[in-house]
């Protein structure tokens, strides 16, 4: 076999997925938050977790342990108080947040690292008519209760997984509709 064709074949490697790769997760216009401006977003990719807070799943990643997530407050309102058993990153799209136990403020374009062990209390304002942030999390999100700090429930990325099939199935979508985020 010449070098170049050891060249051809290397580089025919170099271009295509080696076997067994996940497909890539590519969703068009995240940026199509209001869904009053935006038709071609259909309102149900948006799954419910209280009335002012839902989220869009854009990767569940069951094999490692994390998801990603657009994470959306209409009208203002509180994530109850949690820990992250790993580190957790935050961009800011839209709005403007922050922790009760925190000084500083995010808005648009800040970005956010949350240590693992880091304990506390997401807030939107209620003059916020809309936040919106795309959160990475890896490990669990314990919630705590705010007198002695046990924990009293948790998210995962099963957690969530299973949060956005019993809403697909329950809008129309149907169960399944989850699955194209799985990795």
């Amino acid at each position: 076999m010449s070098f170049n064709s050891i060249q051809v074949k290397q580089q025919r490697h170099l271009l295509a997925a080696p076997e067994g790769a996940l497909t890539d997760i590519v969703i068009p216009s995240i940026f199509g938050f209001n869904l009053t401006e935006d038709a071609t977003i259909d309102p149900r990719v948006w799954v419910p977790q209280s009335p002012c807070l839902s989220f869009r799943p854009l990767c569940f990643c069951t094999s490692q342990g994390y998801y990603v997530n657009l994470l959306r407050f209409t009208g203002g309102g509180i994530l109850g108080r949690h820990r992250h058993s790993s580190p957790v990153h935050a961009l800011t799209l839209k709005g403007s947040w922050g922790y009760k136990e925190h000084s500083w403020h995010a808005y648009p374009g800040t970005y956010v690292f949350e240590p693992p062990g880091e304990t506390h209390t997401l807030i939107v304002d209620h003059d916020c008519d809309e936040m919106v942030a795309l959160f990475h999390v890896t490990g669990s999100l314990l919630y705590v209760s705010e007198e002695a700090g046990d924990i009293i429930g948790f998210d995962d990325v099963f957690t969530k997984l299973e949060k956005a099939r019993a809403w697909y199935e329950e809008c129309g979508l149907g169960r399944d509709y989850a699955n194209q985020f799985i990795r």
